[in-house]
């Protein structure tokens, strides 16, 4: 799950009450079925900078909540704001996630030198999405580079 750090970054998210955010925000269909159908509470997330200086992973994160309306597609005041999403049957879905771990931050550069993820999809050339599935295999390689020194 992509967020830009200046909006909210895993030291935000840390220092919530509760230590949970709402994902709120999402404008593209394929993100929002991600969230929507794919994704369960307990499932764990990376947290990913985006649209920053140096992107990257910063940590863990985990679903804590089933997707709901997100509040944001129906305040005129939001740059989230969708006029054409209507009251009684919402476009645009949040889930909650709760902080569980800060970590060093890998780059986008270094997980670009790893063959290991080189099928990843958020390495993949024009890749614009929030939220994308990240194979099991990948998802042990990441953990394990967590834990890593840099």
């Amino acid at each position: 799950m992509k967020s830009e750090p200046d909006e909210v970054s895993i030291d935000h998210l840390a220092a919530r009450p509760g230590q949970t955010v709402g994902w709120f925000g999402v404008r593209n269909y394929q993100a929002r079925n991600f969230m929507r159908d794919a994704m369960q509470i307990g499932d764990l997330v990376l947290f990913y900078h985006s649209s920053c200086a140096e992107p990257g992973i910063a940590g863990l994160a985990e679903v804590c909540s089933a997707p709901y309306p997100d509040p944001t597609q129906f305040d005129p005041a939001s740059p989230y704001h969708d006029p054409k999403s209507p009251a009684d049957a919402p476009r645009w879905v949040q889930v909650d996630v709760r902080f569980v771990q800060k970590s060093r931050l890998i780059t986008l550069t270094e997980l670009r030198q790893y063959p290991e993820l080189a099928a990843m999809r958020l390495l993949q050339r024009g890749n614009r999405l929030s939220i994308t599935p990240v194979e099991p295999t990948e998802w042990a390689f990441i953990v394990d580079l967590m834990e890593r020194a840099a």
